[in-house]
């Protein structure tokens, strides 16, 4: 009989070694030595909350607990190697066995071992995105659905779909009602597509990115044994910007902490401004909800901000009624700057007055890598692009590509590069591309076809902008797109949207003259950009409002060539300036607010401050989208570490509607008068 031997755990020192009251303040150490239990830490703006999880984890390690008992999960994996790296400073213990990362590559890792049991084997595929739009594109295909008859979603907007489905538990019909009602039509369709691209991804043993969650809660929910194990093994979990967690991401914290609850959230509620990709603020504010017996600790030393930026960050939050309630308090000395707030004609001298901003700050020794622009939506940073652009002063976009290079910009201007020049060929061919069933080999039989009638065209546009009538006497009909577009063969399921095209282009330059191009832009969006948009786009709406302010944008110009110009030359300034963005020269940070969370600078302007600007005009009709909004204000405030100026425009083009009066953000009328400084500008 074979002989039992029992491996004992090495001897652990229960001695303390990190002397963590003088480490810490009062706030962050009650957090770290809290007993076990449900723990909610509700950690401000600038507070340390990576101080205080790096410390909770090396003070269990201390206390005896098993690294392989613990389980950090963070929404990067850099944040959880950096953690655990920190602790190994701190401490001369070994916590390989400590698992740390994001939930996605902790469900990873528990499917790996234990995926059988849903019957996946551990080789499964993890599909990337792209693989997942073909899937997805195969599996609509054997649905025998004909996009000849159908305007059926694209891949990509089907997989952010089903997406939504996951993370959020929501029933595909009210996914759908909610964000995307044009779609709801054809729900039977999506709903049998869905389920077909399960099997599919059963049959070929591959999971997307959101199966790695939804697959290990229904394994650890289902099958009893894997769930003891985990729970048996996890005995403190520890979670990391737990405002940022959705529906699901809650769940499977819950599933873990089901038997011994020894689990620990840090986040902050007033920073919870991601709604729009799934994150649910209720997981955070029900936490005691959930968790009757949970302590709860706030941290409230800032050690970002001076004083006078964090006396406007607690009164832009304190409207807000659903909250956990603290005062941000300063470690900091006061500059006795004031923020300013400083009311503009419109966009354009917004952007004069930001920039001749940044050249003092930069006279002042301010580095241009430390100033920031926040706003809320990318649109909101055309004019001043162009006043950056026209000053040579670089800058970098946070917030991702600059606006007019972004694909549904560039698609809607070929149409008026066409219009104004029909013979350019890189524009005729992205136009005709955005039709169905043309791809590279179509557009470039079509631009050959085109290129047999382009004389009579080419003649016309030729004689410029200037040229907009005959001499006296002499007749002039012009000429008109469809007339040769029309007697150009095209494919079947092209038929259609080609005609769209031909009067498209009729409409937008007739007799071959372009109309304004703020004209041009509408006819383009509502007669075919906006179809195309809503079924390849997953973010739709965002892309119309970038388009309806393009349309606004270009009002100031009357000519299409000259529109077209300025934003060619813009690009080349900005292609030439994109090496400052990789390089050690300083440029100014441009971005949204949502990107910005997690940053800081030693100036912050925030722009745009407008009722139906920021906040958002999409935000006023609940009070749920309101406090997020204001949430997001806040989190734009304290960003800032030595200066703020807040802005807004008194007027706005309109893409259709001429000036349209701004009234100021009801977020400053929340701010007392006090706390700031009103700047008044001038023109010389």
């Amino acid at each position: 009989m074979p002989r039992q031997y029992t491996l004992q755990r090495a001897p652990r020192s229960t001695s303390i070694h990190i002397d963590y009251a003088a480490e810490l303040n009062e706030q962050q150490l009650a957090a770290v030595t809290a007993p076990p239990g449900p723990l909610l830490v509700i950690a401000g703006a600038g507070s340390g909350k990576t101080r205080t999880l790096t410390y909770r984890v090396a003070y269990l390690l201390e206390n005896g607990i098993d690294p392989r008992n613990i389980l950090l999960l963070t929404f990067t994996n850099k944040a959880a190697r950096q953690m655990l790296d920190r602790v190994a400073n701190l401490l001369p213990v070994d916590a390989s066995g400590l698992w740390g990362g994001t939930f996605h590559s902790v469900g990873n890792r528990m499917l790996r071992r234990h995926g059988s049991a849903l019957g996946y084997s551990s080789g499964f595929t993890i599909m990337d995105r792209e693989d997942q739009k073909d899937l997805i594109n195969t599996v609509v295909a054997s649905a025998g659905i004909d996009p000849k008859e159908i305007r059926f979603p694209k891949g990509d907007v089907l997989a952010e779909i089903f997406s939504f489905v996951v993370n959020t538990e929501t029933p595909m019909e009210e996914l759908l009602g909610e964000k995307f009602p044009y779609f709801l039509p054809l729900l039977d369709k999506i709903k049998d597509v869905h389920a077909r691209y399960e099997k599919k991804k059963k049959a070929t043993n591959s999971m997307d990115f959101d199966d790695l969650l939804e697959k290990t809660l229904l394994m650890l929910q289902h099958h009893e044994g894997v769930g003891v194990f985990y729970r048996r093994q996890f005995q403190f979990i520890l979670v990391d910007e737990y405002q940022d967690t959705n529906k699901i991401q809650a769940d499977l914290i819950d599933t873990l902490a089901r038997d011994h609850r020894n689990v620990m959230v840090v986040g902050d509620d007033a920073q919870s401004i991601y709604s729009w990709r799934g994150a649910n603020f209720k997981n955070i504010l029900e936490f005691p909800k959930r968790y009757p017996d949970a302590q709860v600790f706030k941290i409230e030393m800032n050690y970002r901000s001076v004083p006078e930026v964090l006396e406007v960050a607690n009164a832009a939050i304190a409207s807000n009624v659903e909250q956990f309630r603290k005062n941000l308090a300063p470690t900091r000395d006061s500059n006795a700057v004031k923020p300013a707030v400083v009311a503009l004609n419109d966009g354009s001298e917004q952007a004069q007055f930001v920039a001749q901003r940044i050249l003092e700050l930069r006279d002042e020794d301010v580095d241009l890598n430390d100033i920031a622009v926040l706003y809320r939506a990318h649109y909101h940073a055309i004019e001043l692009q162009l006043e950056l652009s026209r000053r040579g002063i670089p800058y970098q976009i946070t917030s991702g590509i600059r606006f007019f290079e972004q694909a549904h910009i560039k698609d809607v201007t070929s149409f008026l590069r066409f219009a104004a020049n029909p013979r350019d060929e890189v524009a005729f061919k992205r136009m005709v591309k955005l039709l169905p069933g043309i791809g590279n080999r179509s557009a470039d039989n079509l631009w050959n076809a085109w290129g047999k009638s382009i004389g009579a065209v080419a003649a016309v546009a030729d004689r410029g902008p200037e040229a907009t009538s005959a001499p006296t006497g002499v007749s002039d009909p012009g000429y008109n797109f469809g007339e040769h577009l029309l007697a150009m063969k095209v494919g079947a399921r092209s038929k259609k949207s080609w005609e769209q095209l031909a009067h498209t282009l009729d409409e937008i330059a007739p007799t071959g003259q372009p109309n304004a191009p703020s004209e041009m832009i509408m006819s383009v969006v509502e007669a075919i950009y906006d179809d195309y948009a809503k079924l390849n786009f997953t973010n739709y709406e965002l892309r119309r409002e970038d388009l309806n302010q393009l349309a606004a944008f270009a009002r100031q110009f009357k000519d299409v060539h000259e529109f077209l110009s300025q934003l060619a030359l813009i690009s080349n300034v900005d292609a030439e300036a994109a090496p400052n963005q990789t390089s050690d020269k300083e440029a100014v940070n441009l971005s949204s607010v949502h990107q910005a969370k997690g940053l800081e600078f030693h100036t912050v302007f925030i722009i745009w401050l407008t009722d139906g600007m920021f906040p958002s005009a999409r935000s006023l009709d609940t009070r749920d989208a309101l406090e997020e909004e204001r949430r997001l204000f806040y989190v734009a405030i304290t960003r800032a570490r030595d200066e703020l100026y807040l802005t807004f425009p008194h007027m706005r083009l309109s893409g259709g509607y001429g000036d349209v009066f701004q009234r100021p953000s009801r977020f400053l009328k929340e701010i007392p008068n006090t706390l700031v400084e009103d700047w008044q500008v001038q023109r010389q």
